[in-house]
Order: C-alpha cells, then sequence, then structure tokens
C-alpha cells in the first residue's frame, strides 16, 4: 500500500486512476509519493518514506531539485501535457499584439458607446498573415505554436540547437530552420521564446540581444519570467525598439509600462491543461513505485526497464562514479542471488541502476548495498 499526499488541488480525473493500492494521507511526513502544483518546497521538511515528487505541470522552480536528488527523491514533471492551453494563449497574444484591441476595450468602457467608431482608427493595427514569426525552442509547446502560426500565414522561423529526432517529424516542412538565433533576431517581425529556464538561458533577451532585432519587433514570453532581462526590456518598449512585450509574467517593473500586455499566468490554466498534467502525473508516479521506471524525471536519468511483472526487482539510486556496478553485482553474487536482467542510465552526477533479480534480497544484503559509498537510496519492488 502506497500513501499520497497532494500539496494542490489536483484534477479528480488524474486521482481517480490511482489503484485501490494507493491511498491518500493529510500528513506529508507520511507520504510515499507528493503532487504538486504550484506550492513552494524549498523549505518543506521531507519524510523518510518519500521517494518520488510529481509536478502536475512544466516548470520545477518551486521544487529543490538538488536536495531531493541528494535524499533519492525522484523528481518527475510533465512535459507537452498542457502545451496546447500554452500555444493557444501564444496565439492570442500575437492577435492582441498585431491589434489594439485591449486598448480599444478600454476605450470604449471609458467613454459613450455611440462615439466609439469614431474613434476606432486610435487602434488600428496590423494583419499577420505575411508577417515573420521566429520560435525560440522547438519543443512540445514551440511546436505546435509555429505549425498553427503557419497555417494563420505567417512566415516561420524555427530555431533550436538541441532539436530531438521526434519532434522534427511534428514539424511543419514550411518552417525555416534558423542555423543561429542571430539570423531569427535579424529577420522576424515577432519572436515567442519557449525554452526552460536554465543558466544558460537567463536574460537570454538582453540588450545585446534585442539591439539586433528589427525596430518594432514584438517579443512573446510565455515560458519564464527570467529568459527576458526586465531593465533591457523596459527601455527597449520606452525608446520604441520593441513594439510591444506579452508576457505572461506580471513581474514588478513590467506591469505599468506603455505597450506591455501582461497576463496574470495563464498559459496552462485550462481545464483540459490541468486534467492532462493531473493524468500525466499519476501514471509516472504508479509507474514508478510499482515497477521501478523513471519518465520524465528532472533530476535523475529516465531509466526504463518495461513491467515488473512477478520479478523482484531492485532500484538503486547512486551518484554517477566508477565501479558502482561492480559493487552491487559483487555483493548480490556473494549472496548467491542471480541477476536475471538490468539497466544502468545517467545524467550528469546521477545515476539509476534497475536489476531483475532471482530470488528476493534479505535485509543484511539490502543494507549492505545501501552502505556502498556513493548509493542514494535501495528500494526493492515485489
Amino acid at each position: 500500500m502506497y500513501q499520497y499526499h497532494c500539496l494542490n488541488p489536483i484534477a479528480n480525473v488524474g486521482l481517480d486512476q490511482f489503484s485501490d493500492n494507493y491511498v491518500s494521507t493529510e500528513k506529508m511526513e507520511d507520504a510515499d509519493a507528493v503532487l504538486v502544483r504550484s506550492a513552494a518546497m524549498h523549505e518543506l521538511e521531507f519524510g523518510e518514506n518519500l521517494k518520488a515528487i510529481a509536478r502536475a505541470g512544466a516548470g520545477v522552480n518551486n521544487i529543490p531539485l538538488d536536495r531531493c536528488a541528494e535524499e533519492g527523491i525522484v523528481v518527475f514533471n510533465t512535459p507537452g501535457a498542457n502545451a496546447n492551453g500554452v500555444k493557444e494563449l501564444v496565439l492570442a497574444g500575437l492577435f492582441l499584439a498585431a491589434r489594439d484591441v485591449v486598448g480599444g476595450i478600454d476605450w470604449v468602457k471609458a467613454n459613450i458607446a455611440k462615439t466609439a467608431e469614431k474613434a476606432k482608427k486610435a487602434f488600428a493595427g496590423t494583419e499577420l498573415a505575411d508577417k515573420k514569426l521566429g520560435v525560440i525552442g522547438l519543443g512540445a509547446i514551440g511546436i505546435l505554436v509555429a505549425n498553427t502560426a503557419g497555417h494563420l500565414g505567417m512566415e516561420i522561423y524555427g530555431y533550436d540547437p538541441y532539436l530531438s529526432v521526434d519532434n522534427a517529424w511534428k514539424l511543419s516542412r514550411h518552417v525555416h530552420h534558423a542555423k543561429t538565433v542571430e539570423e531569427l533576431y535579424r529577420e522576424c517581425d515577432y519572436i515567442t521564446i519557449h525554452v526552460p529556464a536554465l543558466e544558460s538561458t537567463k536574460g537570454m533577451i538582453n540588450a545585446e540581444t534585442i539591439g539586433m532585432m528589427k525596430d518594432g519587433v514584438v517579443i512573446l514570453n510565455f515560458a519564464r519570467d527570467i529568459l527576458v532581462n526586465t531593465d533591457a526590456i523596459v527601455d527597449a518598449l520606452n525608446s520604441g525598439k520593441v513594439a510591444k512585450y506579452v508576457t505572461d509574467f506580471a513581474i514588478p517593473g513590467i506591469v505599468d509600462v506603455k505597450n506591455t500586455i501582461v497576463i496574470p499566468h495563464l498559459g496552462a490554466s485550462t481545464e483540459e491543461s490541468e486534467d492532462n498534467c493531473a493524468k500525466m502525473a499519476v501514471v509516472e508516479l504508479m509507474e514508478f513505485m510499482e515497477n521501478g521506471n523513471i519518465r520524465n524525471s528532472v533530476n535523475y536519468p529516465n531509466c526504463d526497464m518495461g513491467p515488473r511483472g512477478d520479478k523482484i526487482r531492485a532500484t538503486i539510486l547512486h551518484r554517477n562514479i566508477p565501479n558502482m556496478i561492480g559493487q552491487f553485482t559483487t555483493i548480490l553474487a556473494e549472496a548467491g542471488i542471480n541477476i536475471q536482467d538490468m539497466t544502468n542510465k545517467s545524467r550528469n552526477e546521477y545515476a539509476c541502476s534497475i536489476l531483475d533479480l532471482g530470488d528476493n534480497i534479505p535485509d543484511d544484503v539490502v543494507e549492505n548495498l545501501r552502505k556502498i559509498d556513493g548509493v542514494l537510496r535501495v528500494r526493492v519492488i515485489a
């Protein structure tokens, strides 16, 4: 029996997927698994039973990933589950930037409706057809934005140095593959960002990169606030270099700046996105708890041995250092335990080994595995 705890409300359509082997607990310290959306976890204490955290969404800046890795807690997210919801809001952002719809609505509210028609020239905009849209990052969301905007008649430039083979197959053949991000900056009328928040991407839109762009460019940021340098975008808006900045992040210093359209982080705020994220998060947790498989982890490597069936399976989370596999196999061999199948995957500093065994493991053998320098957690699933 496994216990799970929800730090935020999680859609019932997801929780209903849990089998009878799972029960909800109000006490996080008793939980084997935690489901979370936006709750801040950096200051929380984790119980000894906690084995996994699933974020029902993509961003994981509210979770202490390094601490979790050191404590042998696997953190999952749900990439792509909310992609359509974000894509649709990005498209809304394109329309709102091209046509001053927001300004027109505000004017009508403040004035007598019968005079509104006379003032409409003040809110005239442009059409999106034949304009160039640059999409930085061709993951689940970026691909949907690129393909759909292409159907609107826009000319699409895509840039992603890490484009996967699977995503390349999904990308419309009409998307121009920019060889450098600078090419995209120079050519595009609209630029939308869809990359993760990393040290390498923090402040990627700054005074220098904005200087490469066309005068009157429109920038859309529905990914993460820290990707755009606040001082640089404010200066560019005030000077007119950037015509509009559309963002889903209401941060200080941006909200009241002229020619900004600030949305209160509504990208994934649809019933469908929340349902999809909840379902995906629950499936990831069940797969890990019952089979030891890791899919869509953000702090450990993906590692998958398929269904466990009736086999005894040992999962070992450990540091990515030499001779770990040798030590595992030696201890098991000395105990007379046969390894029927195994896999090992690594990701930066951390690794996961999954072993299917012919016999159950006595407690003293499990303890010997735990004592190996570099082992972070050992779990036997039977």
